[in-house]
């Protein structure tokens, strides 16, 4: 295997540093509505949680991330643990139990186990190695993963917490069909997904009342507010139809920062959250959204280059799974906002305000980073993995 060490991205770090700005504008904008006496209080917490991960991001990318490999099992039984915690004393907000209090700060466990997850996945998938697999030696494989992916699973969606859940299913679920697992397991698995999800739209056409004993009141009014918001208009029809009103507002060029009126006004809950997109969209317009959106688009492609240029399969699947991660949540909330998708909850990566979601996605550029400096010369598609575990 040849491999060089090479510097630092700074393409990478640029990108993040873009996000860092249109993070703080959005943020002071979108908490304006929120009466304080210190009305830079979200600003500057924003601002702490980017230089703590500013700090996160260097220490992992100067770590190399193949001495993970010994401690990821740690980590994830760690942020099993805490998801247990969390159960049973956590802080509860809006009827959801996510949080951890520590006093000055809180903290959501369900965020580094979507990390921790990630790398002891890759841990599972590096050892299994680079060649395809019969469909009888897939078995196992899947039964582990399975496992390891359901536990954290069904202890986020208690919470309740879907859009997290439905991220750790995602991500385990790319890292397995990139993997040499057999091309007809994967197959069957995919049929699987498409049954039961045709069996859910089914129950909400002939059968609804079935679909309340299956689904949470306030999940099933987040279905039908995504799918009728004109007909169910309060909660989640409420903030969906705000937003979309905010966001063709802003037309071409946006009504300028700070004058949002449907943000401004605080007709759109969460503006500074989940619902950030809209602060975007109506404020800086159609091109600001666009420019956002670019550099999303940028940043997932820097991740696939570094993906392919991996020294070993660890690296590779580290990768993977990291891209499924933002991908997913980027699609997920800029979709609800918009009303592509349902309502979730889901933060937008690197521009909601929050320290949890922020650290863990600051450590997961840091391992990109990592692995872009400990490259190889030639890429996977010149050779195929390498099962290389120095």
């Amino acid at each position: 295997m040849n491999s060089k060490k090479h510097v630092i991205d700074y393409t990478l770090l640029f990108v993040i540093f873009c996000f860092f700005l249109f993070s703080l504008i959005a943020v002071y904008s979108g908490s304006g509505q929120y009466e304080s006496a210190d009305s830079f209080y979200f600003l500057k917490r924003q601002i702490f949680w980017y230089i703590l991960g500013f700090a996160v991001l260097a220490a992992f990318a100067l770590l190399d991330y193949d001495l993970i490999k010994r401690w990821s099992f740690y980590l994830y039984l760690f942020s099993v643990l805490l998801l247990i915690y969390v159960h049973f004393f956590g802080v509860i907000k809006n009827g959801s139990q996510r949080w951890i209090n520590f006093g000055l700060f809180e903290l959501q466990p369900s965020e580094f186990l979507k990390f921790s997850l990630v790398l002891y996945l890759a841990t599972i998938l590096n050892k299994v190695g680079n060649k395809r697999l019969s469909f009888k030696k897939s078995i196992p494989i899947i039964i582990k993963i399975g496992i390891v992916t359901l536990v954290p699973f069904v202890l986020v969606l208690v919470q309740p917490d879907l859009g997290s859940a439905l991220m750790v299913g995602m991500a385990a679920a790319t890292m397995l069909f990139i993997s040499v697992i057999s091309s007809k397991m994967v197959l069957l698995i995919l049929i699987g997904v498409v049954a039961l999800v045709s069996v859910i739209v089914c129950l909400y056409f002939v059968a609804p009342e079935l679909l309340m004993q299956i689904f949470k009141p306030h999940q099933l009014s987040r279905i039908y507010g995504w799918l009728d918001p004109e007909h169910f208009p309060s909660n989640s029809g409420y903030q969906l139809k705000q937003a979309r009103m905010g966001i063709g507002s802003g037309q071409l060029t946006g009504n300028g920062f700070n004058q949002g009126v449907q943000i401004q006004s605080g007709k759109v809950p969460e503006a500074h959250t989940d619902f950030i997109f809209a602060v975007i969209g109506e404020e800086f317009g159609f091109i600001g959204a666009c420019i956002l959106v670019f550099l999303y688009f940028f940043l997932i492609y820097r991740i696939v280059l570094a993906t392919l240029n991996a020294k070993n399969l660890f690296g590779a699947y580290i990768g993977i799974g990291i891209i499924a991660l933002i991908a997913f949540q980027v699609f997920q909330n800029i979709g609800m906002t918009i009303g592509l998708m349902p309502i979730t909850g889901l933060a937008l990566p690197f521009i909601s305000y929050g320290g949890s979601a922020l650290l863990t996605n600051m450590a997961a550029i840091g391992l990109i980073l990592s692995i872009q400096m400990r490259t190889r010369k030639h890429n996977l598609f010149d050779k195929g993995f390498s099962n290389n575990s120095d």
